[in-house]
């Protein structure tokens, strides 16, 4: 029978804590925190090099698990967690997070700070308490996270992706999300399970009784196509088109890039997709997102990628992935610090997702190894 997993000491959690606060997550290399990479390990597996990024994953869960509220929202500016904070300095992050709480700083720092950093060990201490060491007899498995920080070696630096494991209309505070519609831009009925048509109804603006007062993202893109002379005829393949998030706007979506990759054929309800015109939408996607940030106040910082082409598109998973991955690299290789984010709603693909990232890391680690081996460097 194995041992129970050992519980940390809530004490040293809580001071390890308190050093990511001081340092922020931008840091985690760089500082001393012993407790918090075991439990990471134990959780997760971790490599040497990627350390921070599994104390930044195990921290993300461990806030996440709070619950929401202002409680999580403070707990995430923080530690910098929150989407745009990672190299604040800490009297920012402590500023923002007492505003939270309509407090000043002061009152924040002697009293709801020690609250928030004393659940964010707890939080820690209980996901101690899941590692796998537990028998089969009397282990409880967590359920699966609805969101997975994935940290990534890539190119030299380490990154972060999300893959969120719920329907596209749940999405929060992610500037862009990017839909796969037809090279005609015309959305399927609302009522339909696509993405496309899931964005489409979640966009709408709707009476007390749910009628559609306001059909948001079906007439802008309507409009698009009559300015631009396309209304009945096909666009090029990869053509990538703008719209509002229409009533999404309260869930801090901003903008529905519509990836034209479905050609419809002829006399038939069905569509191809090619993977060579994934990869130029989402392209072309991340050059729209360059354009439309600078003009943004704020700028647009985020992109979230569903698996074009997988619905009735019919392109297996892993080649979706493959065919947008190849656009999301080229972006990521050239330096480009955009927070990008996956949407699936089956928990099988985010595995598959998770095993491809996690394979193209221990590539990348090991060659990086092997350039500093063969510069001589330590």
């Amino acid at each position: 029978m194995s041992a129970p997993p050992r519980l940390p000491d809530y004490g040293s959690v809580l001071e390890e804590v308190r050093k990511v606060r001081r340092a922020g997550v931008v840091r985690l290399r760089e500082i001393d925190t012993p407790e918090l990479r075991r439990i990471a390990d134990e959780l997760h597996g971790s490599d040497g090099e990627l350390s921070g990024g599994a104390v930044e994953r195990l921290l993300r869960t461990a806030v996440f698990g709070i619950g929401g509220g202002s409680l999580q929202t403070a707990a995430e500016y923080t530690l910098g967690l929150a989407q745009g904070t990672r190299d604040w300095p800490p009297a920012d992050r402590r500023r923002r997070a007492a505003q939270v709480y309509g407090v000043s700083v002061e009152r924040f720092r002697k009293h709801h700070e020690l609250m928030v950093l004393g659940q964010i060990a707890e939080q820690v201490v209980a996901l101690a308490g899941r590692a796998p060491a537990h028998t089969a007899a009397t282990a409880t498995a967590p359920l699966p996270a609805a969101h997975r920080a994935i940290p990534l070696f890539l190119h030299g630096r380490v990154v972060t992706l999300t893959v969120h494991v719920h329907s596209v209309d749940l999405l929060r505070d992610v500037d862009v999300v990017v839909s796969p519609t037809n090279t005609y831009f015309a959305l399927p009925a609302a009522y339909k399970s696509s993405v496309s048509a899931t964005l489409r109804r979640a966009g709408a603006l709707k009476d007390p009784a749910g009628g559609v007062v306001e059909d948001h993202v079906h007439d802008e893109l309507r409009g698009w196509a009559a300015r631009n002379g396309t209304p009945g005829r096909a666009a090029l393949p990869g053509t990538v088109v703008a719209t509002s998030s229409g009533a999404l706007a309260g869930q801090g979506v901003r903008r529905i890039y519509h990836v034209a990759v479905a050609v419809p054929r002829p006399e038939t309800n069905d569509y191809d997709v090619q993977p060579a015109d994934v990869t130029r939408g989402v392209t072309r996607a991340f050059a729209l997102l360059a354009e439309e940030s600078r003009a943004c106040d704020p700028p647009l910082t985020s992109i979230c990628l569903p698996l074009l082409g997988a619905g009735r598109g019919g392109l297996p998973p892993l080649e979706s992935f493959g065919a947008l991955w190849t656009a999301v690299e080229a972006e990521l290789a050239r330096g480009a610090e955009w927070d990008v984010h996956f949407v699936v709603r089956r928990h099988a693909r985010a595995d598959l997702i998770e095993r491809l990232l996690a394979g193209l890391t221990e590539r990348a680690v090991r060659a990086d190894r092997g350039i500093r081996a063969d510069r001589g460097d330590p």
